[in-house]
């Protein structure tokens, strides 16, 4: 009985199957499946060529400056400098590798000026060049060394490019990454036109590059340690304070008193934005890198000036990480005279440790790695690198920005309005670190906070989230895993951080 009533059953399914295939073929619509769009890959849009460089030779790259005549200098921790010959070509195996100078000390630093190549390296900067044509830099003439060094294995030097004065700036490591043992270590200065080192900050502890903003604003990353509970990106300002109070003993020397006396020590234990409002002189640190989430150790700095070139992120930052072998973005604004904004996830991949990126003449960006003494997720030894954007745009948050009751985003296409307009396509929530002597932080003082509306804009290409519950000196980590493009795709990189250090005003 039981299995006559199975076979009646198959039956009556078998007949339902026909009769829906007869009303198709009698014309009735039949409803497609819809299929998910592929997954997009970041090579899609941003394709990663990587450079051979001679046999044998081993090219930890430090430094990157693209030269007037087309060639880009790689500066290595081995002490050498190498031009890159054909740099911009489609096969990365028709590029050529020269050696330029050797016999350098660690080069962190490289910028173009006048026929010379400016050198910052571990004991001072050197500016160098070619005098008599043969290919070989053959004139060595100390600019400035006016700092010191004890042979300690920390005490880089990271060098910038010239800004709009024509000076240099450079950020100097602490002794071991704990303490100042040599003059002017953890500090910033710059370097005037007629040679002169200039301290101007206090503060640093362990930078990882130095760059400028759009408007022509320094700033550098630091990394975690010591009275920085996760890396960031700073502002470097004449007479500011970023963090690390070991450097205080400098301000007695006669090159600093111009800045007056030391600010006071930060109590340990406490959190930043706290101290900010006791130690004037302190800049709270602009961008937040959450630590393990957006890296392990922030490195160069360069700001799209390609005007449209790398695709649809001009005049924002893009910032490497070493230990990550990543390189994310960065969005600025000033609230109350001070930076703070956004980072988001941006290209991982690289082969190696990013340590310097410069945007070349073309508008693609150039990314030098190494893992010796630091270790990588890219896993070799070093490598030189060129990201090249492919011509499409990926479906990306353009950028986050603080509203006095909330944030606005903004996107790289125009949004599906019925998925961007709900609430529960968006997810928050906030953390911060100790602000202490001891190394790092984990994160702390969480909060979750109340997303009560959304509502799309006219051009279908911004949100405004408004928010109960923002809070001071806290990255609010968001997600946008519900929003889809008007052509159904999702966000490529779903992820924004916002340090948000001061509110917005109403």
């Amino acid at each position: 009985m039981r299995l006559f009533l199975r076979y009646l059953f198959l039956l009556a399914a078998v007949g339902a199957c026909l009769l829906l295939l007869a009303a198709d073929g009698q014309g009735q619509q039949k409803i497609p499946l819809k299929k998910a769009p592929p997954k997009a890959a970041e090579a899609d849009y941003y394709k990663l060529l990587s450079f051979t460089p001679p046999p044998g030779e081993v090219l930890e790259a430090g430094a990157l400056e693209v030269l007037p005549d087309g060639n880009v200098a790689v500066g290595t921790r081995r002490g050498e400098i190498w031009l890159i010959e054909n740099a911009y070509a489609d096969d990365p195996e028709k590029v050529k590798f020269r050696r330029f100078a050797h016999g350098l000390h660690e080069v962190l630093g490289l910028a173009s000026k006048d026929g010379w190549l400016y050198v910052t390296q571990r004991p001072d900067v050197t500016r160098i060049k070619d005098s008599n044509g043969d290919g070989k830099a053959d004139v060595f003439e100390v600019v400035t060394d006016g700092w010191e060094i004890s042979g300690d294995y920390h005490e880089y030097a990271f060098g910038s490019r010239f800004d709009g004065h024509g000076e240099l700036w450079i950020t100097l490591c602490l002794t071991g990454s704990f303490t100042s043992d040599s003059k002017f270590r953890g500090w910033a200065g710059r370097v005037t036109k007629d040679g002169k080192f200039i301290p101007t900050t206090s503060g640093v502890r362990s930078p990882g590059g130095i760059g400028f903003n759009a408007e022509g604003d320094v700033f550098y990353t630091d990394n975690q340690g010591p009275w920085n509970g996760a890396c960031g990106l700073k502002h470097l300002t004449i007479g500011g304070f970023v963090g690390h109070p070991d450097s205080f003993k400098w301000y007695r020397e006669k090159e600093a008193r111009y800045l007056g006396p030391a600010p006071t020590v930060p109590k340990s234990n406490s959190r930043m934005m706290i101290e900010a409002k006791k130690v004037p002189q302190l800049v709270p640190t602009a961008i937040l890198f959450p630590y393990g989430k957006m890296g392990q150790s922030a490195s160069g700095i360069d700001c799209d000036l390609s005007g449209g070139k790398f695709g649809p992120f001009e005049k924002q930052l893009f910032v490497g990480d070493q230990t990550h072998s990543t390189i994310m973005r960065v969005t600025l604004e000033k609230i109350r005279g001070r930076y703070q904004g956004a980072c988001y996830p941006f290209r991982q991949g690289f082969g190696s440790g990013i340590v310097p990126v410069r945007f070349g003449k073309d508008g693609s960006l150039f990314a030098g790695g190494t893992n010796r003494g630091w270790g990588s997720r890219g896993p070799k030894p070093f490598s030189i690198e060129r990201l090249v954007w492919t011509g499409k745009v990926p479906f990306e948050i353009h950028e986050m920005r603080l509203k006095p009751d909330g944030f606005e985003l903004t996107f790289t296409k125009a949004v599906d309005a019925e998925s961007a307009s709900k609430v529960d396509s968006y997810a928050m929530k906030t953390y911060t670190y100790i602000y202490r002597a001891e190394y790092g932080s984990p994160e702390v003082d969480q909060t979750t906070p109340k997303i009560t509306k959304v509502v799309v804009g006219q051009d279908r290409q911004s949100v405004r989230l408004y928010v109960d519950g923002l809070q001071e000196g806290h990255i609010h980590d968001l997600t946008v895993s519900g929003v889809r493009s008007e052509d159904g795709k999702p966000l490529l990189h779903p992820q924004a951080y916002y340090t948000l250090n001061y509110f917005a005003g109403k």
